[in-house]
């Protein structure tokens, strides 16, 4: 089973939720964090480290020598990451989605592949919790083509042990939320009882929904603010799965990169029952879990 954990603005404890879950998840678990722009898992799993490598794209080089400036490339990159300016062929490498289209169409063979550094991949342990992260080099515009390799290191981790996934997502529902959301079993949305909350768990919502995959939200802080949250979740057939009390406790936890499940019994059976709640809403849409 794959859960992401995701929300539709930051701040909201996603990674506070996630961190959590994979201390009281009973199956072996990988967390998997693929909020690549600003991970932060990691500051509170605490892992061991165990390996890491570099992540790269496949992007064009030019010989200009071979180019007949016909623009065939130009045309067919949508992200203007190649163009021709007279006699002159420009490559913006931070542009290219390494598709590799302008490779092929080139009737001169005038580009070649050649590849640029998108971040690093790293992966450890801690005590029986496997670890993934990915992290972007400095000035890296583009968070999809990294979290497609970190998958691909999860799928090699995924063949040495049978284990579920805890994707920490990242905020939002632009390309990279739905890249990490879209190979999920089950959604969770955290959110939290404000104005601001409300708005983003609407967009989060309208744009996972079309994906097909139960969702269930999570309400941080609860008690702070208002109670209009609650009435979009009736309204949205959206289950709330757990609500995480307002509490000071908490706060001073998350600030010292604690797991909240080890600060009381009571945060510790909270999600606990948070775990069987997602593993039921996997059940119930039949999709393939682990036992």
């Amino acid at each position: 089973m794959i859960v992401a954990v995701a929300s539709g603005k930051g701040g909201t404890g996603k990674t506070t939720v996630s961190a959590a879950l994979t201390t009281v998840w009973k199956q072996p678990v990988i967390a998997m964090d693929l909020d690549v722009e600003e991970p932060n898992l990691h500051l509170f799993l605490k892992p061991e480290i165990l390996g890491q490598e570099k992540a790269y794209i496949q992007v064009p080089a030019a010989d200009e020598s071979k180019c007949n400036y016909c623009r065939a490339c130009s045309e067919l990159c949508q992200f203007k990451a190649i163009t021709v300016l007279g006699t002159a062929l420009l490559i913006f490498t931070d542009m290219c989605h390494g598709c590799g289209g302008c490779l092929a169409i080139c009737p001169t063979q005038a580009l070649s592949p050649e590849r640029r550094q998108l971040g690093e991949i790293l992966w450890g342990r801690r005590d029986d919790i496997r670890f993934l992260m990915g992290r972007s080099r400095v000035g890296e515009a583009m968070s999809p083509p990294l979290m497609r390799e970190v998958k691909k290191k999860l799928s090699v981790l995924m063949q040495e042990t049978t284990a579920d996934v805890i994707v920490d997502a990242p905020p939002g529902v632009s390309c990279p939320a739905v890249n990490a959301v879209m190979d999920a079993d089950v959604i969770v949305l955290v959110t939290e009882p404000t104005p601001f909350g409300l708005y983003d768990l609407q967009l989060a919502h309208e744009a996972f929904a079309s994906l097909g995959k139960p969702m269930g939200v999570v309400i941080n802080r609860a008690g702070l603010g208002e109670n209009k949250i609650y009435d979009f979740c009736r309204s949205s057939g959206l289950p709330i799965w757990c609500e995480i009390p307002y509490d000071r406790q908490i706060a001073a936890a998350y600030a010292d990169s604690r797991i909240v499940t080890t600060l009381n019994p009571e945060l510790y059976a909270m999600f606990t029952d948070l775990a069987a709640e997602i593993q039921q809403a996997c059940f119930s849409n039949k999709k393939v879990c682990h036992a």
